[in-house]
């Protein structure tokens, strides 16, 4: 019998942490159903020979809530071998949302994690109340991947508290009414719960966004409606004690965001915290993959303020490119550099390269102001040099989190920690570190031998479809559902990140796509060959306990 599709010959890593053994894969309709030695011919051939064929990698922290209203291809994941994404982290979400706070949970979502507001209220229906309707919705834009979401705990108390939800502790009936909406939203299909008690995501008016102070009795409350239906329940900005509540609660799985300092010796010692923290139930850390925190350059962010910097903001890239090949603009743009205040330090801002894959590895002594010291300048002069010579392309990243890659490592050798934290669809004009798989199959597995093949490829699979409450995605086995890579384990990279204005009203986002993968499948459709999407949107909603 003819089977659907054939993957021919590749290296097959089942997900496991298994390495790889040679052979063929299967598939039927949207199902796996024989891996190894395959008879016959498919209708469609997949030739893998020297190449790793793995499950399709799981993103446990993406903002894609909005973008996928007019993304539904869901880039710059999808070009980086992601077939499931879950959404609804960091405690801001869509739903439940009355319908005289649309424009106050759009807001909020611009300023904690700059999506532009007009393309919130403009890209998506908002046709729902509860967040069963927000997936419903999510529903009819058939996405190209597979999508998760948590409800989020700022939408939740908006939802129960009014205007109070902001800085009022709430009463115990408005947490039993907060653990009601959040058990009826479970039911109609979110995964899980998200909470974020980091002080600096702000409101528009300033103020800390609602749930940031709330007395952690008010998240027992709710994982007590967490805990019986299975759920996750996530969290940004929490301490210890906060996550061992909510963990001895709700006796189940628990995901939140960590990271290391440059510290030396720091990886080590917060991989023994996380040891002793698992101690006190499921809780599974992620992080970074790299360095990370602002990106600017030419083309998108300037760094520095002055009269003459603000005329450039103003204007496109080629007049921008223009203003800074005239050399008396060019002479203001470095008087007003090198008399401006910093704002944070150049020696932990790293220029990516001239090359066609970021160099994000470089070490601290090459920073932007050792750089410009070897050539004798001033590093705005560095950095209106390098633009130039790349016609505006250039690139530089502050590292802000995760400074030093030798930590990160020794950090990333512990069992409770995924390398993660891509922020798809958030802080788009910020960063770009959605490509963070295929920075984990070229640096963590390929250069810096981290991990092996196999259990580099369980810690994008297998173990965060775990955590996300996932039994059919992740491995590769009869039986578990299509979602397949096929790439090259020598060249697999990322691309350099480019700014684009595709957004609703042109507002800007960086993209990067990637080198390397030969094919994705989503559900036993073909959605991305050698790189670029098919148009085949195969993607489902995964709702809880269906």
């Amino acid at each position: 019998m003819a089977h659907d599709i054939v993957i021919r010959g590749g290296e097959i890593i089942d997900g496991t942490g298994a390495e790889p053994v040679a052979g063929d894969l299967a598939i039927d309709g949207d199902s796996i159903v024989a891996v190894g030695q395959v008879h016959g011919k498919g209708k469609r051939e997949i030739d893998a020979r020297g190449l790793a064929v793995t499950p399709g990698f799981v993103d446990l922290h993406t903002h894609l809530d909005a973008q996928i209203g007019w993304d539904p291809e869901m880039t710059p994941v999808s070009w980086h071998g992601v077939t499931t994404a879950l959404m609804g982290n960091c405690g801001v979400t869509f739903a439940p949302c009355k319908p005289k706070d649309v424009e106050l949970l759009a807001a909020m979502m611009e300023t904690v994690e700059d999506i532009p507001k007009n393309a919130i209220l403009t890209g998506l229906p908002w046709d729902w109340e509860g967040y069963g309707g927000y997936l419903d919705a999510i529903e009819r834009l058939d996405p190209a991947l597979n999508v998760a979401g948590m409800v989020g705990h700022c939408a939740v108390r908006f939802y129960v508290m009014g205007d109070r939800a902001v800085e009022e502790q709430a009463t115990p009936e408005e947490r039993a009414s907060m653990a009601e909406v959040v058990a009826r939203s479970i039911d109609d299909g979110a995964v899980g719960f998200s909470t974020n008690r980091y002080p600096p995501h702000k409101l528009p008016d300033g103020r800390s966004i609602p749930g940031t102070f709330a007395d952690p009795i008010e998240l027992v409350e709710i994982a007590k409606a967490v805990g019986p239906r299975n759920g996750l329940m996530q969290a940004v900005g929490a301490n210890f004690e906060v996550l061992k509540a909510m963990a001895e609660t709700t006796k189940g799985r628990i995901l939140f965001s960590y990271g290391t300092g440059p510290q030396e010796g720091s990886g080590k010692a917060q991989a023994e915290n996380l040891a002793k923290l698992s101690r006190h139930g499921d809780l599974t850390a992620i992080t970074q993959v790299r360095g990370s925190g602002f990106m600017f350059g030419l083309q998108s962010a300037l760094p520095v303020q002055g009269e003459t910097w603000d005329a450039l903001r103003k204007k496109d890239l080629a007049s921008r490119l223009a203003a800074i090949r005239d050399a008396d603009t060019r002479a203001k743009l470095v008087a007003e550099g090198k008399a401006m205040q910093r704002r944070f330090p150049m020696t932990n801002v790293f220029y990516l390269g001239a090359e066609d894959c970021p160099n994000y590895t470089a070490p601290a002594d090459q920073n932007l102001e050792a750089q410009a010291a070897a050539a004798g300048e001033h590093w705005v002069e560095t950095f209106l040099r390098l633009s130039d010579e790349t016609d505006g392309r250039a690139l530089f990243n502050l590292r802000m989190f995760n400074q030093s890659l030798k930590e990160l490592g020794d950090l990333f050798k512990s069992e409770h920690i995924f390398p993660s934290l891509g922020d798809a669809g958030a802080h788009v004009s910020q960063i770009m570190d959605a490509g963070w798989p295929s920075f984990v199959l070229s640096h963590w597995i390929r250069d810096a031998g981290l991990y092996s093949l196999g259990e580099g490829v369980r810690r994008l699979t297998s173990g965060p479809a775990r955590v996300l409450g996932l039994t059919d995605r992740g491995r590769l086995a009869s039986g578990m559902k299509a979602d397949v890579n096929v790439f090259d384990p020598a060249k697999v990279a990322e691309r350099q990140p480019q700014l684009v204005h595709d957004f609703p009203g042109g507002a800007p986002r960086y993209i990067q796509k990637s080198m390397g993968y030969k094919a994705t499948v989503v559900n036993g459709a073909v959605t991305l060959v050698d790189g670029e999407h098919t148009g085949e949107r195969a993607g489902q909603v995964l709702r809880h306990g269906r």
